[in-house]
């Protein structure tokens, strides 16, 4: 039987880790912009206690209606000076809400800011943990959540500073204030921390069901068509109502906790309230109290016993803020532990800072790309690509292909580093890449993937993607794309909305612009993942032959493919086969060498090819 009590400490230990993490992080967000928050503090701390003006204020005016004023003071000043401590009130108010929302905005930019950037750079082996739509609730919640408790130490702050001053100021009254006053933290404080791994727990259990109706409503929106093609709307909508039952259930759970342990805190507010009104009541009967000071414990007494409400709400919101903490963490596998919170600037005013741009130069130009030996095997599977070579010279024009899952993405990905190489090494004109995902990017390199992605822009926007417009020659890439002719019958041209993930554009119009956005980069190295796959014959041979005519200024091309037009114009070929290397050489030599680039060229269904058609004998193949 376990030892509970080494299980016990084992469990605190772990929280307490993760409670360290939770406040180094915010701290961190903190010091962003110190000064600012620093401010803030001032600010709202300034806010909150005002009122203390105003209960004294208060007193003087009961006191002078009641005759009992002092000397200098009347009904009509302290009516005077009531009215514009609030006037004063409302003006530190708006001033506060404008460097807060400023503070506020800033620091979920630069988390979210830090969040896609590790997600979008470097290797393409970094995937999401989750569905898209869990991610989006991560990006949405829990920066909320983050942004909340630290916008609650100011609340707090200026609450307790309020209540600490009234104390001091009810203390020279009565004494047996300070005592009332006290019995409320530490009720809140006894249940709050009988309720810590409750409000975690439940926590978690509510934004992991909202996760899965946001990653359901994402994955249905683009399923739409798979849907009524399978007739399956009402099995559909059945399990998006269990899916909401479920997290109405778990939200109902966290919200019905939160709002017990509130009320809690609230009841046990008002029942203070209720005594230390009680007992400026008996000093107004022994004649100790006067109508001005009874009137200024009525304005105190519920602020000063609502402190411990405020001190128990950012005690729950901390043991639920780790909730939110570890799932955006969850984003981060793999990043350096302050990746989450790194400072690093966010553009919230002024002009946007500008897309970076490298014009081609001589430097950039490529005369031999060496890889050797590079190797990728998907994790708790044997797919991937082992041991692979290749040598591509300055104007080649290299085709990779193969079966069906035989590595020839893969291959592509681990050279361009969107996979990371288990094995291996590259090199560029003789000089070692060290980090490929980083090198092969404009003007050294452009990439087309096999299942382009086009954004909910316009065309123009897709093909740029922040390029400078008066650097790029549009009309070169559009004709190079074989999209002149489809551009002419757009009614708005290049500021056609192409809709979500290209949804207006026809499957060979999508992969037409993407390489339109590949050719406008004007780089040394194009990689495509079988381009002309959606393509009709005619747009094919159109779209090679103007590429063909393009490269005869030395451009080199690397190209994943099993269609004819481009193993006939290649000066290699590299054949595939379970990852490994099977044949390699030109069309001609690999027709008579090799079995597996026969069945190929025959249209065996394994490689996903054109219908079967009879081979050419090898001397007659174009070269």
């Amino acid at each position: 039987m376990p030892d509970r009590k080494h299980t016990h400490n084992s469990a605190c230990n772990s929280r307490n880790k993760a409670d360290m993490t939770t406040g180094r992080a915010i701290w961190t967000l903190v010091r962003y912009r110190p000064w600012q928050y620093l401010l803030n503090f001032g600010i709202w701390t300034l806010f909150y206690t005002m009122p203390i003006g105003a209960g004294l204020f208060t007193g003087i005016f009961f006191d002078a209606l009641s005759g009992r004023q002092e000397a200098g003071l009347n009904v009509w000043t302290a009516l005077g000076l009531l009215a514009a401590s609030q006037l004063a009130r409302a003006a530190v108010l708006y001033w506060g809400l404008l460097s807060w929302s400023d503070f506020w905005y800033t620091i979920q930019a630069l988390l979210r800011r830090n969040m896609l950037g590790w997600l979008v750079q470097g290797p393409g082996a970094r995937l999401l943990p989750g569905p898209p739509g869990e991610v989006v609730s991560t990006f949405r919640e829990d920066v909320e959540a983050a942004i909340e408790y630290i916008d609650g130490w100011l609340d707090l702050t200026g609450e307790v500073v309020y209540a600490l001053i009234a104390v001091v100021i009810m203390l020279s009254i009565n004494p047996m204030v300070t005592v009332v006053a006290a019995l409320p933290l530490v009720l809140v404080i006894m249940a709050t921390n009988m309720l810590t791994s409750r409000l975690r727990r439940y926590r978690q259990l509510s934004r992991a069901a909202t996760s899965r109706v946001t990653a359901f409503i994402g994955e249905l929106f683009a399923g739409v068509q798979a849907v009524k093609v399978a007739s399956a709307e009402e099995h559909v909508i059945a399990y998006l109502r269990e899916l909401n039952e479920r997290r109405r259930r778990a939200a109902l759970k966290d919200d019905m906790l939160t709002q017990l342990l509130d009320s809690f805190n609230m009841n046990t507010t008002t029942l203070a309230t209720g005594l230390i009104l009680l007992l400026a009541a008996e000093g107004m009967r022994a004649g100790t109290f006067t109508v001005g000071d009874f009137a200024l414990f009525v304005m105190y007494a519920g602020s000063v016993a609502a402190a411990p409400r405020w001190v128990g709400r950012q005690v729950a919101r901390h043991r639920q803020i780790g909730v939110s903490v570890d799932r955006m963490q969850k984003l981060l596998e793999g990043a350096p532990d302050d990746t989450l919170v790194k400072h690093a600037p966010v553009y919230l005013h002024g002009d946007l800072p500008p897309v970076p741009y490298v014009p081609a130069t001589g430097a950039h130009q490529l005369r031999e790309l060496v890889a050797e030996g590079l190797t990728y095997r998907y994790p708790g599977s044997d797919r991937g690509i082992t041991g692979v070579s290749l040598r591509l010279r300055r104007g080649s024009f290299t085709v990779i292909t193969g079966r069906i899952g035989s590595g020839k993405t893969t291959l592509l990905k681990t050279l361009l580093g969107l996979l990371p190489a288990q094995a291996g090494t590259i090199r560029w004109n003789g000089e070692l890449v060290e980090d490929p995902a980083s090198f092969f990017v404009p003007p050294l390199s452009a990439y087309t993937p096999q299942v382009p992605h086009l954004f909910s822009e316009t065309l123009r926007d897709n093909i740029l993607m922040g390029l400078p417009q008066d650097t790029a020659d549009m009309e070169g890439a559009i004709y190079l794309a074989v999209m002149d002719r489809d551009l002419a019958m757009m009614e708005h041209g290049l500021d056609t909305p192409v809709g979500p993930k290209g949804v207006r554009l026809s499957g060979g119009q999508i992969q037409r612009a993407a390489a339109a956005r590949m050719f406008v980069r004007d780089t040394q190295l194009l990689v495509f993942d079988d381009l002309s796959s959606a393509l009709d014959v005619e747009t094919e041979q159109a779209l090679w032959q103007r590429l063909f005519e393009w490269k005869e200024s030395d451009l080199t091309c690397l190209v994943v493919s099993h269609r004819r037009p481009a193993l006939r114009r290649a000066d290699n070929i590299i054949v595939l086969s379970d990852g490994r290397i099977e044949a390699e050489g030109t069309l001609d030599e690999l027709l008579l060498s090799s079995e597996e680039m026969r069945r190929l060229w025959l249209g065996d269904p394994a490689f996903g090819t054109d219908e079967a058609q009879p081979a050419r004998p090898a001397l007659e193949v174009e070269s």
